[in-house]
């Protein structure tokens, strides 16, 4: 069982994976299929050394995995899990952004 520390712990790690736009759009990509670097660099058009930066910082967060293929390697999501909880995040976000009658959606500046 998780402790309140370690809950905190695992929820701003994937918090500081979901703060930068490419990294969003590298877990949303993977979260479609697993993917090699350079396809993914592509996909994204982004250059390869700043998608090695991105995709070492998931790895760090424990949100994607390696897995050798022959002499490439290919990325995925950590747990299949991750996908559906990005789903969730994703569709609960855009519901409170298009709920109007949220008291805070006027005053929703800070991000």
């Amino acid at each position: 069982m998780l402790t309140l520390a370690s809950d905190i712990e695992v929820l701003a790690r994937f918090g500081r994976a979901l703060a930068d736009p490419i990294r969003c759009r590298i877990l949303l990509a993977l979260r479609e299929e697993p993917a090699y670097p350079s396809d993914l660099a592509d996909t994204l058009d982004i250059s390869r050394t700043r998608l090695s930066n991105h995709l070492a910082c998931l790895r760090d967060c424990g949100l994607v995995v390696t897995v050798p293929d022959g002499r490439r390697t290919r990325y995925e999501l950590a747990d299949e899990r991750l996908g559906h909880a990005l789903e969730h995040v994703l569709a609960a976000v855009v519901a409170v952004e298009l709920d109007k009658t949220c008291p805070d959606a006027a005053t929703r500046g800070c991000c």
